[in-house]
Formats: C-alpha cells, structure tokens, sequence
C-alpha cells in the first residue's frame, strides 16, 4: 500500500505559528476561528498576504508545534506497513524548512514530493491520501482516490458522501491495518 501523508494541518500544526503572526499585526483570532479553507476572506486578509506568512512561517520551522503528541510513533507504524510519502503543496524555497522539521520530530517517511497545488495530489498514483483540505477531499471524490480526512476546524462543513474522518494517526493503523 502506498500512503500520501500530508504535513501542514495533517503532521505540522503551522494554523497556530500563523495566528501568532496575524495577532501580532491584525484582529485576534484563535484556532477555533478558522472554520472554513478560505476563512481569510472573512478577516479582510488578502489571500497572497496570507499564504506568503503562512510560507514565512515555514522559516521558523522549529517553532510549529505538531498536531498531535506521538507522531513519531504513529507514522513509525505506518510506515512499517505501508510505503508512506510525504505528499505538500508549497513554494519550493520552504521544502528544505519542512524536512528540518520533519526530521526534527523523527516522522517516519520514505519519500518526499512536493507538488504546486494541492488539488494536484489526486493526480498521483496513490492508494490512500491523508489530508486535511477539502479542496483535496472534493477532488480525490471526483477521481475515486480512497482519503482520509483529518479533522481540523476548517473541514467540519463538508459536504460529500462517504468521507472517512480520522482524528490522529493512530486512527489510520486501526481503519486499514
């Protein structure tokens, strides 16, 4: 089985590194305030301005804190049952930030692919794709891809059938191993 494994918003909780830098410049917000993929919209921030910090944020790589506590673990078990590739959309200059990180947390992975937008990956020859998107989730629906969904607050009002939701890591060993 081959596995493509998210990182922003899957392994690496960079939302919260981000909102650190909008409060310091903008209307507070917190976590649970970003309720929808495009929540930018709803604050007046431009969309360039936001995905530029949130690539910035990449440059403190050592300060995003992971979405759960034992991903180490978790993708270490993974990754002994399946080929498990980590699959980002990003601009370029961060990929190297992302794998300081990646190592920096011992995740388990054997190869890293990084793609321009993130509605490509459904084009990848996958057979279960981890994401958190559901711009992603709608596409890997019109190509029949099998996905995950991990839970974050900005994917709770999706609406397509059939989608498996996973909470952590480990809900993934336990659904398909």
């Amino acid at each position: 089985m081959k596995i493509a494994l998210d990182v922003d918003g899957v392994l690496a909780d960079v939302i919260v590194s981000w909102i650190e830098i909008n409060n310091q410049n903008r209307t507070k917000i917190s976590k649970n305030d970003v309720t929808s993929w495009d929540f930018w919209k709803q604050f007046n921030i431009d969309r360039f301005d936001f995905y530029s910090e949130l690539s910035k944020c990449w440059e403190n790589w050592n300060e995003i804190p992971p979405t759960e506590k034992n991903l180490q673990e978790s993708t270490k078990l993974l990754n002994q049952n399946a080929t498990v590739d980590i699959v980002t959309a990003r601009e370029q200059y961060t990929d190297t930030f992302v794998k300081n990180w990646l190592n920096h947390f011992n995740i388990s992975y054997d190869n890293y692919v990084s793609v321009i937008d993130g509605t490509m990956k459904a084009d990848l020859d996958y057979d279960l794709f981890i994401d958190d998107s559901p711009l992603n989730a709608e596409k890997f629906t019109l190509k029949n891809k099998k996905f995950l969904l991990y839970n974050q607050p900005w994917n709770q009002n999706i609406q397509l059938k059939n989608v498996n939701r996973i909470s952590n890591l480990f809900d993934v060993v336990k659904l398909i191993f």
